[in-house]
């Protein structure tokens, strides 16, 4: 093992280490604040947010009594579809984009106008227009996901070095093969970038996607939690999303080290 192989695989082992421990501080602080007098409806316990989580499991939660599976099942199934079609449809436009000035005209103005409008705000019309069922919330996360995802891909495109592709048609390849061969692989780090930030953006999405007509689902058993003050209902509720959330960024990094294997080697 060379020394620089040696210096990440030490980089490595010291960062598992530095979180480790910063978990540890944080759960230990929270530990200490609660044994301070804290109201358990601000600030409940570890050993309430535990109990709650052995309780959910057991009995379930909500007027049916649904397992802690089917709402994790139900908010994974809505959060997968939408973050699918998003890659299906962002990648390949937001490709396009940063390649063709056209397609570039044609979607800017459309992304720029809605990616700063709050989810919330345009939630009610997708309501009036497709109904409280499925479709809505899947929309609403299929839109909060798709912005990050094209606007990353074609900003990867445009950062391309020139030399590239300007190589590529000496060549003779034609614009189709530059597309495939050159242009396609150069932005795979950003559209990973992208991807991530989807994966981010339509999680924090998700509570409100669920507010409306749903039963079942992590977002919706952390809002309904809140309106009867269960806080360590709530602290389970977020701290399930934000462990799924980071196993969901893990998935994405190993299929991303996998995939663009040459970044960092230059």
């Amino acid at each position: 093992m060379d020394s620089a192989a040696k210096n990440r695989e030490g980089n490595r082992k010291l960062g598992v280490f530095i979180h480790i421990g910063l978990v540890a501080v944080i759960f230990a602080i929270w530990y200490l604040a609660t044994r301070g007098g804290v109201s358990d409806v601000i600030l409940p316990s570890p050993e309430a947010v535990w109990n709650s989580f052995v309780d959910v499991v057991t009995n379930g939660y909500g007027t049916n009594k649904d397992s802690l599976f089917v709402h994790l099942l139900a908010s994974g199934q809505r959060l997968g579809i939408a973050f699918l079609l998003s890659i299906i449809t962002a990648v390949p436009l937001g490709l396009l984009s940063g390649y063709l000035p056209l397609a570039r005209h044609l979607m800017d103005p459309i992304v720029e106008f809605y990616r700063p409008i709050p989810p919330l705000a345009y939630y009610t019309l997708l309501v009036l227009w497709l109904g409280i069922s499925e479709g809505s919330k899947i929309t609403l996360l299929y839109l909060a996901g798709f912005a990050p995802i094209y606007i990353a891909c074609s900003s990867g495109v445009r950062r391309i070095n020139p030399d590239y592709i300007r190589a590529s048609q000496m060549l003779g390849a034609s614009k189709w093969q530059t597309f495939i061969h050159v242009v396609f692989p150069a932005a795979l780090p950003d559209i990973f970038t992208g991807i991530r930030t989807a994966v981010g953006v339509e999680y924090t999405t998700l509570v409100a996607a669920e507010m409306v007509a749903a039963k079942t689902g992590i977002g919706w058993m952390v809002l309904d939690a809140s309106n009867w003050l269960r806080s360590d209902v709530v602290f389970m509720g977020v701290i399930l999303m934000g462990i799924t959330g980071i196993l969901l960024n893990l998935v994405i990094l190993s299929i991303e080290k996998a995939v663009v294997h040459w970044e960092g080697k230059a």
